[in-house]
């Protein structure tokens, strides 16, 4: 597989989505960089699909929209509606994030029993590029990301933020758009407080074995017999 060619072509597409997503928000290029801690001329790179943002930056870039992070996975342009967000230390986080993808990647590197010059000459990328990887010098770039879990056999989920505050705002969108999907007469029922107990009860239900489920349809069927 020609991975040189493919992370120029998911570069260009993440641009695009970039741009919008920035275009959807109403901001300039100057107010959406200083947000991240970034120059822009690093974020018009990024737009143009020059370079690729790392996955804390992407992290960070949809918290900033207001977007799921799954939304720069697909082709979807945006209606200008942004939501707004309470602001985050986003240049921290990135930083911090970083170094824990870092990490993990080296250890999972080590879990599959691959040397660094192994993964980089697989990954066609420099052995001092991966190991500044590694250890959080330098950001990764998505694409290459997405190229070194592939040949890592690891989804790319296992770099997400998932304890950090990204990560909960990220579930809770899931959660929200979960919430969305139900049909319209459920979603009314799960809303009025007074549901309440059903849903407790539903949640006590589906914690309990098969055993203990099929002994409490018996019993139910004997109170009504």
């Amino acid at each position: 597989m020609d991975y040189e060619k493919a992370r120029l072509l998911r570069a260009r597409r993440l641009g695009v989505l970039l741009r919008d997503a920035r275009l959807a928000k109403g901001q300039s290029l100057k107010e959406c960089a200083a947000a991240l801690g970034i120059s822009p001329a690093t974020l018009r790179a990024y737009e143009r699909g020059d370079q690729a943002p790392s996955l804390p930056e992407l992290e960070a870039l949809a918290y900033h929209f207001g977007l799921p992070l799954e939304h720069f996975w697909g082709r979807e342009i945006l209606s200008d509606d942004p939501s707004p967000l309470a602001s985050l230390p986003l240049k921290q986080l990135i930083a911090l994030r970083q170094r824990i993808i870092g990490a993990k990647l080296r250890q999972i590197r080590e879990q599959r029993g691959l040397s660094l010059k192994a993964l980089a000459a697989e990954a066609q990328l420099p052995v001092g590029r991966l190991r500044s990887y590694e250890y959080g010098q330098k950001p990764i770039p998505l694409p290459e990301l997405e190229t070194l879990a592939a040949i890592l056999q690891v989804s790319l989920d296992a770099f997400l933020d998932a304890d950090g505050p990204l990560g909960a705002w990220r579930k809770q969108q899931k959660e929200i758009a979960g919430f969305l999907e139900l049909p319209e007469p459920l979603r009314e029922f799960v809303s009025q407080p007074i549901n309440r107990p059903y849903l407790e009860l539903a949640q006590r239900l589906s914690e309990m074995s098969v055993d203990k489920l099929r002994a409490v349809a018996e019993g139910l069927l004997e109170i009504t017999l």
